[in-house]
């Protein structure tokens, strides 16, 4: 494990207790040696991101990431302008709206806005799914010419992530240039077995990110056509603004 992924597993460790951890129970969740737990401890609690409480002398961190977090994403080159639409979408939808890019052959999802529903898709910012099993993988590899399509998708290992998955390069290629009829690219069980998403790719000062609705799929399938004109109206506010 590289020292980044150290450090990183004793905040992913937290996440996943939600509660105080001694530097045992931290180094077993992190899955880390204690030793070099207690190494690493040792220097957040210096620079101030974990504090000692006197709950069975347990550790937690800090608000300092939570305040640094706020702060950085206050300037995010993407966010800051698509917020206000992706807040109305998501409230005009009533599903959880995800925002993400290309990265190498994956995508990151830059922010996740959770429908309101109780029976939701849920996700999280930061996740990495492949480009060719996920709405907005799909609606990302579209604008890609055909030649560099068809190589890309040749040379590259379309997993099956759900039994629905698009594994064979052609098939992948055709559902894509049918796609690119209506501007809409959607997913059926192919990332998630019971959920269906739809997306669209929207260019942000230059930059190529991909916006997508996702719900069960049941549900989904009976308004996605009112789901689909919501998103490319706000593709196109957020386009001409």
């Amino acid at each position: 494990m590289k020292p980044t992924d150290r450090a990183l597993s004793i905040f992913e460790a937290f996440e996943l207790a939600e509660r105080p951890l001694t530097l045992s129970e931290l180094a077993e969740v992190a899955g880390l040696p204690v030793s070099t737990c207690h190494g690493i401890v040792g220097t957040l609690m210096e620079r101030g991101y974990l504090y000692l409480s006197g709950q069975r002398k347990s550790l937690y961190p800090t608000r300092r990431l939570t305040d640094m977090a706020g702060r950085i994403s206050r300037h995010d080159p993407y966010l800051e302008r698509l917020e206000p639409y992706l807040a109305a979408l998501r409230d005009n939808t009533r599903e959880t709206v995800i925002v993400g890019r290309r990265q190498r052959d994956q995508v990151i999802y830059l922010l996740v806005l959770e429908g309101p529903q109780t029976i939701r898709y849920s996700a999280t910012t930061g996740s990495i799914k492949p480009l060719h099993s996920t709405s907005i993988g799909k609606a990302l590899l579209s604008t890609l010419g055909d030649d560099e399509l068809r190589q890309w998708a040749r040379a590259t290992e379309l997993r099956a992530v759900t039994p629905n998955t698009l594994t064979n390069a052609d098939e992948l290629v055709r559902d894509l240039r049918a796609s690119r009829a209506n501007g809409l690219f959607v997913t059926r069980g192919e990332s998630v077995s019971d959920v269906m998403a739809v997306a669209v790719p929207v260019v942000i000062n230059g930059e190529l990110l991909g916006i997508a609705v996702a719900g069960p799929l049941q549900r989904m399938e009976q308004w996605v056509t009112d789901h689909a004109k919501q998103l490319l109206r706000a593709k196109t506010q957020i386009e001409s603004t």
